[in-house]
């Protein structure tokens, strides 16, 4: 069901990032089936793809993935303003403007994380996505690239681009360095800081304030909140052991529901696993999506090998996944 702006700020008290190659639409329906009320992102979705190259079919999803916002890269303001008009077509409950992705591809675009070196092109984006569009526009952002300094950088950024109309904000809460660091060794080495993060919320009280980078449990989401942080985007952690993160979230986070059951959530698949299978998928598209679904219980190991041997195999079916689950149950 198609969320409003209020319910989709509500859902945004814990996100799962939008991460290239990872949180595809099959990804996003497991983690949708583990949690009602997660935020969930696309994989981030180029405005020249769209716009320019017609590639439509990279806004397809499941209606039960709502709410699910659309994020798209680009830094030409005409250009993402005609992108977001087809996101909010499709039905996404939001549309997100990368500022944060360090990657050489990325930066050749001129779009990502060296776009927090224009603070008013990223205004002229904004403001024209929200002229396009009804749906809300949000920014997910570094605090700041190469020598710039963060404590200078990121307010302004904030003051410069809200302004322009844009109203939350997820702050990935570590530099990028755009020279000299792999898109993986951004994700590590540039130090976390979180202080100058919770300093932006008591500066922009106005704003919805979310952030991301190095959280890994529940616990620490929880003390986010507790903080007066207005969200908290979870990225590798909610991916490689989403039971983990998504599980509880419904009852911890946002206190309803009950937690969800890994083994349920697996048989609750199948279902969706037959229909891919049968509009000419493949098993592994979906199931890769899935090895981490047991990390850190019995019968894990198992499961991750039934998968990722037989997968790839023709005529691989749901009967696999069944088979995946004999050691875990067995086990339990």
């Amino acid at each position: 069901m198609k969320q409003g702006f209020s319910s989709v700020r509500a859902a945004a008290r814990l996100s799962v990032a939008p991460m290239m190659d990872w949180t595809d639409r099959h990804c996003r329906y497991l983690h949708r089936l583990m949690s009602r009320n997660v935020l969930l992102y696309t994989e981030m979705v180029t405005a020249p793809a769209l716009v320019r190259g017609g590639a439509l079919h990279l806004l397809e999803y499941s209606p039960q993935e709502h709410p699910v916002a659309l994020q798209l890269g680009g830094s030409d303001p005409e250009e993402l303003a005609q992108a977001a008009v087809l996101g909010a077509k499709a039905g996404y409950d939001e549309i997100n403007l990368n500022c944060g992705c360090p990657s050489d591809r990325v930066q050749s675009g001129t779009f990502g994380a060296i776009l927090m070196k224009d603070p008013g092109r990223v205004a002229e984006c904004v403001a024209e996505m929200k002229r396009a569009v009804r749906v809300e526009v949000t920014v997910k952002c570094r605090i700041g690239v190469d020598d710039q300094d963060p404590a200078e950088v990121l307010p302004e950024f904030l003051s410069r681009v809200g302004a322009a109309g844009c109203q939350r904000f997820t702050i990935h809460a570590r530099k990028a360095w755009l020279q000299g660091l792999s898109p993986k060794e951004n994700r590590d080495i540039p130090p976390l800081d979180y202080d100058l993060v919770q300093r932006m919320r008591g500066l922009f009280g106005g704003l919805h304030l979310s952030v991301n980078g190095g959280i890994t449990s529940l616990d620490q989401a929880e003390q986010f909140l507790e903080a007066g942080l207005d969200g908290v985007m979870v990225g590798r952690a909610a991916y490689h052991d989403p039971t983990a993160i998504l599980a509880q979230a419904d009852r911890r986070i946002y206190g309803e529901g009950t937690d969800s059951d890994p083994v349920e959530v697996a048989r609750q698949m199948l279902p969706y696993i037959a229909t891919h299978l049968e509009a000419g998928g493949k098993l592994a598209q979906v199931t890769r999506h899935m090895l981490g679904l047991f990390a850190g219980r019995p019968g894990a190991r198992h499961w991750r090998r039934i998968l990722s041997e037989g997968a790839h195999k023709p005529g691989a079916g749901p009967e696999l996944v069944e088979q995946a689950l004999d050691p875990v149950m067995a086990a339990a």
